[in-house]
């Protein structure tokens, strides 16, 4: 069975001040559907370059990206903005229109979509209800807390039901406690609707609470590649271990 995303042989270089700079190198690793699969590294890894390539955000040097069997760099530009249909974001900082209120930012991305304004408005409602919020629909960004504005940035993602979920380091900016809640809430959604979920993270903890396949980067590099448990059980690397000392520490 073809892999939900095949990454192969990408590499991702840069025009800076002080000459190229190579932030992803020859990275190759598959994800199968339904997979909830970190990427973890420490900061300068390449991690957030390299799910910018897995929609095209970033375009990538040399390489394939594979999405459902397609390749990313075949397809057309109208091709490739239906394609990115399928392939949900949210971000670590939330990315919520300050504006609109709860309901309107859900309605957002279906609104785009040409969507009418009554069947946008009953989605919206739906997924409030999926991610625990139904009684702030009426509210605005600055009257919620961290924890709240990403579960309405979550919704707002499963709107256009997606395929996959890319999660670039989502959890960073909350507290230990709203870190755990929002990681159940991608486990249940994994769960619910069977999306794919690809999380970037500097913590391993992350990755031991909601993974289940993780791949190390390191300057750029894929140094090691597994399921979550053989990672702690028998990290092969130097920068794993490190990772996982970090962890305890």
């Amino acid at each position: 069975m073809e892999p939900i995303i095949r990454v192969e042989n990408i590499s991702k270089t840069f025009q800076a001040n002080n000459g190229q700079v190579e932030a992803v190198k020859n990275i190759s690793f598959s994800i199968e559907k339904g997979d909830i699969f970190g990427i973890i590294g420490l900061s300068g890894a390449g991690k957030s370059t390299l799910v910018r390539c897995l929609n095209l955000l970033e375009k990538q040097s040399e390489g394939n990206i594979y999405i459902d069997g397609k390749n990313l760099m075949k397809l057309s530009s109208k091709e490739l903005r239906k394609q990115r249909q399928d392939i949900g974001m949210i971000f670590q900082h939330f990315n919520l229109l300050m504006q609109r209120n709860v309901v309107d930012n859900i309605c957002f991305p279906l609104e785009i979509a040409g969507v009418g304004r009554k069947q946008a408005k009953k989605r919206a409602l739906e997924l409030l209800e999926t991610v625990g919020l139904t009684e702030k629909a009426r509210a605005y960004p600055a009257q919620l807390s961290g924890g709240q504005k990403q579960r309405v940035a979550i919704a707002r993602v499963l709107a256009n039901n997606p395929k996959i979920l890319l999660c670039d380091e989502a959890t960073s900016a909350l507290d230990p406690q709203t870190t755990k809640s929002i990681l159940n809430l991608l486990k249940e959604i994994n769960q619910k609707y069977g999306i794919t979920i690809v999380v970037i993270t500097h913590e391993m903890a992350v990755v031991r609470e909601i993974c289940s396949k993780v791949a190390v980067l390191d300057h750029g590099r894929l140094v090691e590649e597994g399921t979550v448990e053989a990672l702690f059980g028998a990290p092969k690397t130097e920068e794993a271990k490190q990772l996982i000392l970090n962890t305890y520490a």
